[in-house]
């Protein structure tokens, strides 16, 4: 996929297992519910991604609909998200949400942290 709006990105896995997860949360059908992404300091790179549900958006809060899913990000951690995509892998190598990020010009090994 080619970013041509400067958005957030979910990918069909991601999009799957959100909806999985949130149902399992006993909030899959209640729709003032959003993933919620964000950007904290920390980790091996400097900046770490942050992702959780959400019900409550905040005055500055940048909403995105992409497959599906909504996503709210707070407008600090938005510079460093433009046009990343949300992606989950299940395979041998990792499982669990990663962020490809243009953004980065480095990650850490683990894809949980990383610079720009």
């Amino acid at each position: 996929m080619v970013a041509t709006d400067n958005g957030i990105y979910v990918s069909d896995k991601a999009r799957d297992k959100v909806r999985q997860l949130m149902l399992e949360a006993g909030v899959g059908d209640d729709p003032s519910y959003f993933v919620r992404v964000g950007v904290v300091g920390g980790g091996c790179s400097g900046l770490s991604y942050k992702l959780d549900f959400d019900n409550e958006q905040k005055p500055m809060d940048q909403v995105f609909e992409d497959n599906g899913v909504k996503v709210v990000t707070d407008l600090k951690s938005f510079l460093y998200l433009v046009n990343t995509m949300l992606d989950f892998s299940d395979g041998l190598n990792g499982k669990g949400f990663f962020f490809n990020n243009p953004n980065a010009s480095r990650t850490c090994g683990c894809g949980e942290s990383f610079a720009v």
